[in-house]
């Protein structure tokens, strides 16, 4: 398989405990990919591509996938709106919620992909991924076998997506709005 990646956008956010579930209950990884290595430092996760090809050093890093690790309080009900009557704090019991560590996949190809090599093969585990996921959005352009796809997965679902290649106002038009250094009486020979 080949492939490449050529942008992607991501707002996925889904609990820690989910990730570690689909990794651990052996998912159908790309060939190219042996096995993927789990870090976590402080608040970053780290979700590495191992592999067997002996034509890739092992000097040479393979694309891994960063998201970074929050906790956030889930509520069993919806919270108590601030500014609410103060006499009902009495009465009330306390609704029950706890904290939850969520896996954030925020931002372009350089911050949640990482590293060239195997990036294909992962952006396909990452998409798995996004299919998990029931807050955010994954977004990317990628081509394999020569072929470009748009990739668009929203709240866990695929949703239809196209590419669409526009002129830009800016690199339009031919040349004429730049400075002309050769003729320029400004700079001495």
């Amino acid at each position: 398989m080949t492939g490449r990646v050529f942008r992607l956008h991501s707002t996925l956010e889904l609990p820690l405990e989910d990730v570690e579930t689909y990794f651990d209950e052996d998912p159908d990884l790309p060939p190219e990919i042996d096995d993927i290595d789990i870090t976590r430092r402080n608040n970053t996760l780290i979700i590495k591509a191992l592999s067997d090809d002996e034509s890739i050093s092992k000097y040479t890093p393979t694309a891994q996938l960063k998201a970074s690790v929050t906790e956030t309080r889930v509520w069993e009900e919806e919270p108590p709106r601030a500014g609410g009557p103060q006499w009902m704090d009495d009465e009330e019991e306390e609704i029950p919620s706890e904290l939850v560590e969520f896996a954030c996949f925020k931002g372009d190809r350089e911050t949640v992909l990482q590293n060239s090599a195997l990036q294909y093969p992962m952006f396909l585990v990452l998409r798995e991924i996004a299919t998990l996921s029931e807050k955010g959005t994954l977004t990317a352009i990628t081509e394999e076998d020569e072929e470009l796809e748009a990739t668009r997965i929203v709240e866990g679902e695929r949703r239809p997506a196209s590419i669409e290649v526009v002129e830009s106002p800016q690199g339009a038009g031919d040349g004429d709005g730049g400075v002309n250094w050769r003729d320029n009486e400004f700079i001495s020979d």
